[in-house]
């Protein structure tokens, strides 16, 4: 068994960060198998070395270790530009010259609470040829549909919610997520759909231990590794850690950082306790 805890150093960890990292050292350990750190450092704007530092150290505080080098998503933008050369030469892809802020937000994990728009495919007709600077590069969900069966697509989940086995959902894809953005053509720079399924299986992570936030693009995964002839991994979607009114933690909740809870003199078992661990 091999799990995986990826952050992005965009800022400092939350209790949130604690239980999904905690969840995903402890599966691993309890079946003799091994926890992996991934730095999700594809967006060189928002990512920082100071934020990367302080992962570590509090990962470390925490007693949970991984073997290193750490892969870092900024030193494979070259596998996910094959990889999405694949897709397009499989006649899956297509350029978007739509809004910049929806491109910048393909780029990113889905974070719960946001709209979900779904992109109506303004420009599915386009041509990969014509794509232009800072332009998006989304996959052309129903040609990709086309290529694979519902039964082929099926996936074992472990956590509380959703445990089970689970099939192909094709309404939920194409009602909920729609023509997800790729990547950046003339960068390299993948979105988080893509980079996420081709490193899980270049990692050999066999286990997937993750928010309930991202339960929904899980078929959409599922769906990239059909296409990319990428192995399956077992999936387990945990609860997560929310503030007083409900709502997901983000990292903008400072008073929330494992560093002042550090600052304030809590052991790292009181900090797990306080996410019921």
């Amino acid at each position: 068994m091999r799990t995986r805890f990826a952050p992005s150093p965009t800022g400092r960890l939350h209790l949130g960060h604690v239980f999904s990292a905690l969840t995903a050292w402890e599966i691993a350990q309890e079946a003799g198998g091994e926890f992996l750190l991934r730095i999700e450092d594809a967006d060189a704007a928002r990512c920082r070395s100071e934020f990367e530092a302080a992962i570590r150290d509090d990962l470390a505080w925490l007693g949970i270790a991984w073997p290193e080098p750490a892969l870092r998503q900024s030193e494979r933008l070259p596998r996910y530009a094959a990889m999405l050369e694949r897709l397009t030469g499989m006649g899956l892809t297509y350029p978007c010259r739509c809004t910049r802020a929806d491109i910048r937000a393909g780029l990113s994990a889905p974070q719960e609470g946001a709209a979900a728009v779904v992109y109506p495919g303004t420009c599915r007709g386009r041509l990969l040829a014509d794509v232009g600077a800072s332009e998006a590069v989304r996959l052309n969900l129903d040609r990709a549909l086309e290529q694979v069966t519902a039964e082929a697509l099926g996936f074992e989940e472990t956590g509380p919610a959703h445990r089970g086995w689970h099939r192909l959902d094709a309404g939920l894809l194409g009602g909920r997520i729609g023509d997800v953005v790729l990547g950046r053509k003339d960068i390299g720079t993948a979105a988080y759909h893509l980079a996420v399924v081709v490193d899980d299986a270049e990692q050999g992570v066999t286990d997937v231990v993750r928010g309930e936030d991202l339960w929904e693009a899980t078929p959409l995964h599922r769906l990239l590794q059909a296409l990319l002839g990428l192995p399956t991994p077992v999936y387990h979607h945990h609860r997560l850690i929310r503030d007083a009114e409900g709502r997901r933690l983000a990292k903008r909740d400072d008073a929330r950082a494992i560093a002042r809870y550090r600052e304030d003199g809590l052991t790292a078992a009181q900090v797990r306790a306080l996410v019921g661990l």
